[in-house]
């Protein structure tokens, strides 16, 4: 069965490998708990994960913590019977019984208090709930799928999330990485962004010039997808010409990468920009041919998208034979490492050093690739 990414847009290896673990975990009903800074687009892979799920055909109802008044979320999560506190003119409904057969979603649920979170950990443990000023057991079937920018162990460990909650939250945990660790799929969401919004303010489609994707690869982007998407939009009304340029760029973000003239040129090129009809980006936002039932995007390949090695019986290819291994040091092992290291060399030459576009352009993390030069003491 095709994964249904729900239009998450990237074709790095790390959002390669939370596709993996989506498509294992997907099908379950464990529950999961997703965590990624602030912006990475936590409520969208929670979306995939539902759409990909057996569950799929029933409401995914979400519920966002930290945006509602302590007193009013119990209300809010369990429903309440008329009489329950001034002005519950009527019982009312709450989010898990909407959610029935569903999935529920708790996000930034490390805002939750201690006194909710004990009531949470019963619906896990039992599969049942009282709505507010009611005396009756309601049972749910639902999965309950948790997300947080915080770190729950380190909350627990202040005291402030209950440990046994975070256990039982996190039986799956899937984490999304920030931007700035996602190689090349800056340049990929800033040309998909930017040609949205364009076309939506009916305008001729801007470019990017080289240098201006330089300090895209080099800027760390603290607000992750929802920063780059905002920034598309300020640039589709504010640049005059056809072509954004570094003057262009806020001051903040040209602060923090430095003398744009010492940034290493990006390795990748203008990328295309993916399909209009994705039903939605990265950072949860509806694109402008969007429907329900639209067709999702591709779904990332394990790579950059280009620098895939020829495969095997491709023109201009020649596999290496054993006589090619015994002119280079008769050994196996050592054949491989002559050629693992000179292709790391090439890619961070390419890079002009810079680890993450060098590892993206081998088609690996970044932290494999710090891990393969400490092995060969580089």
């Amino acid at each position: 069965m095709k994964l249904n990414t729900s239009g998450i847009i990237g074709q790095s290896t790390t959002l390669a490998d939370v596709f993996k673990m989506l498509a294992k975990v997907a099908p379950t009903d464990s529950t999961v708990l997703v965590t990624g800074e602030s912006g990475t687009g936590k409520e969208l892979l929670v979306r995939a994960l539902h759409d990909n799920s057996r569950r799929a055909d029933k409401l995914f109802v979400p519920i966002n913590c930290g945006a509602i008044p302590k007193e009013l979320l119990e209300s809010e999560l369990f429903g309440h019977e008329k009489g329950a506190f001034t002005n519950a003119l009527r019982s009312r409904a709450g989010r898990f019984e909407l959610a029935d057969g569903g999935t529920i979603f708790l996000d930034e649920i490390g805002e939750m208090d201690l006194s909710l979170q004990v009531k949470i950990l019963r619906v896990l443990q039992e599969r049942e709930f009282e709505r507010v000023g009611g005396n009756v057991c309601k049972e749910v079937d639902v999965r309950i799928v948790a997300a947080t920018n915080r770190d729950l162990e380190a909350e627990v460990a202040a005291g402030r999330f209950r440990e046994d909650l975070f256990y039982r939250l996190n039986v799956i945990p899937l984490h999304l990485p920030p931007l700035r660790e996602r190689g090349g799929d800056v340049l990929l969401l800033s040309r998909f962004f930017l040609d949205r919004f364009c076309l939506k303010k009916e305008r001729p489609p801007l470019t990017l010039d080289p240098q201006v994707r330089s300090v895209f690869m080099a800027y760390q982007w603290p607000g992750n997808v929802r920063e780059l998407e905002n920034l598309m939009e300020r640039l589709s009304i504010l640049v005059d010409g056809d072509v954004v340029h570094v003057d262009d760029l806020p001051a903040k973000v040209l602060a923090q990468v430095g003398d744009v003239s010492l940034l290493p040129e990006s390795p990748m090129p203008e990328p295309e920009a993916p399909s209009a009809a994705c039903e939605v980006s990265s950072a949860g936002t509806t694109g402008p041919s969007a429907a329900a039932g639209d067709a999702p995007c591709p779904p990332p390949s394990a790579g950059s998208g280009n620098t895939a090695a020829p495969a095997a019986g491709q023109e201009g290819f020649l596999w290496p034979t054993l006589q090619t291994m015994n002119e280079h040091g008769g050994n196996l092992k050592d054949f491989l490492d002559a050629v693992e290291m000179r292709l790391i060399n090439e890619a961070l030459q390419r890079a002009d050093g810079v680890k993450n576009q060098a590892a993206e352009l081998l088609g690996i993390k970044r932290t494999t690739l710090i891990e393969k030069l400490k092995k060969k003491g580089v």
